[in-house]
């Protein structure tokens, strides 16, 4: 059986396509994904439907080359912290940004249970505006 961190890890480190992909096999059937204040995407999404919904299709239709690319795990118990680097070039502008992020995940009997996002969402911000 895969670590937490394992798991984690492969949801991040391939094409953007599997590592959605892999992230469904993963997530809690009553999993919540909050994203920042800030962020587009901003709000507390429950189960899988709603994430991809609200999340994982509007990146995947409103950027050019998105990428969240992680670059340091802190484990903790059930809880995973990663940190990294989002990038991409938001469609409607044409602008590009780079902005860092953390994601804090709970971890319930091998599922993810939880995940909330912090990100430098003045960066994200600016590639939107005309």
């Amino acid at each position: 059986m895969s670590s937490h961190l394992e798991v984690l890890k492969a949801t991040y480190e391939g094409a953007s396509g599997d590592n959605v992909t892999r992230l469904l096999s993963v997530l809690a059937p009553n999993a919540e994904w909050t994203e920042a204040a800030g962020f587009p995407y901003a709000g507390t999404y429950v189960g899988s439907d709603a994430i991809i919904t609200h999340v994982f299709q509007r990146l995947a239709t409103e950027w050019i080359d998105y990428r969240a690319e992680a670059r340091q795990y802190l484990e903790q118990g059930d809880q995973i912290a990663v940190f990294g680097v989002y990038s991409g070039t938001y469609k409607a502008t044409g602008k590009a940004m780079t902005a860092s992020f953390a994601h804090l995940y709970t971890f319930a009997d091998g599922k993810i249970l939880r995940m909330v996002q912090y990100v430098d969402s003045h960066m994200v911000q600016q590639a939107l505006v005309k």
